[in-house]
Parts: structure tokens; C-alpha cells; sequence
């Protein structure tokens, strides 16, 4: 798990990176084995409305169309699932199961009858997540991240609108609404990085008083 004996302010960043790794390689994994094996992974996404694939809720995540599919979703999860554990180790679980379920469940429900998967929906939920909470934090760590994350996948604000018949932007769009939603909540969660102080920023001010002893008398 996170090394969080500094007192939760930032995960271990080398642990940061092998969790990522981690998730986006079982996601390479099972897409290798579909492919291999011609099994028809799709019907493991979310359908809408339907009760008998509400399990897909569980298994969409996971589950990519081709290899354009999972290759443009690799390297976004990679990267904002590292900062993720790194910058906010106590939110992290919790931003990534409520992404995880929460999006799916979102898509069961608004979601267009065909069938919805892949990892998109968390990418989207993770750059909304980071992006708004750096700008409700205000430190120094949080506001780089959230530059880092919108220089880098700004664009997948167009994400949430429907403009492709073949790409669900519900599943986008229920992350993004999660995304803020979770940074609103959890923005106080993760203590902030110490800021530095100067030595002259600790000076007592009485030294700088000199009051009104340098008043000429009253004549």
C-alpha cells in the first residue's frame, strides 16, 4: 500500500508509479488475452437499463475495443494515476472506487442503449479531479499538478459533449461530474505541504513598531 508514516502529506512516489503501473497493465493484460482468444469482451461493458449486464459495471474499466482504444487511454491513466497516489494518498482509494463504480453506475442509467466500456471514463474523472482541486487547494504541490494534468489532457473537456456516435461521451461525462464532485468533498482530506518559511518571516513585528515617539510635541 501508500507509505503514509509522513503523516498523509504526499504517497510514496516510486510505489506511486508501480500502483499505476500495475492498473494499466491488468488493463493490457485482459485486452491481450480478448484478442488472443477472439472473445467477444464487450458484452462484459455496461449496457443501459439492463439488469441482466448491470455486472458490467464492475468489468467496463477494464474492457477496450482495439488497440487504438487502450493505447489512447494507456499513458493519460498512467500519468494522473501517479500523481493521484502521490499528491492525495488518503483520497485516493476513495476518488478511485466512486470514479470506478460511481461513473458506471452514471452510464447504466443516462447512458445510450449500446454498449459502453473502457478506462476513458476514469481518465476524464482523474483530470477533472485533479484540475479542480489544485485550484481549490491553492498549494503549491496541488496547483502544479492541476497545470500539469489540463497542459497535458485539457482537451478532454470536448470529451463530455456527444460528438462521435461510436465513443460514449456518458461514460466521460459521469467522470467528469465525479471528478469535481470528489474534489469539492475531499479537498481538506490530504494534509498540505509545509510551507517555507523564511527566517526573517519570523522576526517578532514589535521590533519593526516604533509607534509614535518620532511625533514632534505640541507646540
Amino acid at each position: 500500500m501508500l507509505n503514509l508514516n509522513r503523516q498523509y502529506i504526499t504517497g510514496d512516489f516510486k510505489q506511486s508509479i508501480r500502483l499505476a503501473l500495475w492498473f494499466t497493465g491488468l488493463i493490457w493484460l485482459i485486452w491481450s488475452l480478448g484478442e488472443l482468444l477472439d472473445l467477444e469482451l464487450y458484452r462484459f461493458g455496461v449496457y443501459p437499463g439492463s439488469y441482466e449486464h448491470i455486472t458490467g459495471v464492475l468489468t467496463a474499466p477494464l474492457i477496450h475495443g482495439s488497440l487504438a482504444h487502450i493505447t489512447s487511454n494507456t499513458l493519460p491513466l498512467l500519468v494522473m494515476l501517479a500523481l493521484l497516489f502521490y499528491a492525495y494518498p488518503r483520497s485516493s482509494l476513495v476518488v478511485l472506487i466512486v470514479l470506478y463504480l460511481g461513473s458506471g453506475l452514471m452510464v447504466w442509467v443516462i447512458g445510450r442503449h449500446a454498449w459502453h466500456y473502457g478506462a476513458s471514463g476514469m481518465t476524464h474523472g482523474l483530470m477533472f479531479f485533479l484540475f479542480v482541486i489544485g485550484i481549490l487547494r491553492r498549494d503549491a504541490l496541488a496547483a502544479a499538478f492541476a497545470m500539469i494534468v489540463f497542459f497535458l489532457y485539457g482537451g478532454m473537456v470536448w470529451g463530455i459533449f456527444p460528438r462521435d456516435p461510436e465513443i460514449s461521451f456518458e461514460y466521460h461525462l459521469a467522470g467528469a461530474i465525479l471528478g469535481i464532485l470528489m474534489a469539492f468533498l475531499l479537498r481538506n482530506y490530504d494534509r498540505r505541504l509545509p510551507e517555507k518559511r523564511y527566517d526573517w518571516e519570523g522576526e517578532d513585528d514589535e521590533d519593526d513598531i516604533i509607534g509614535d515617539d518620532w511625533k514632534s510635541p505640541d507646540p
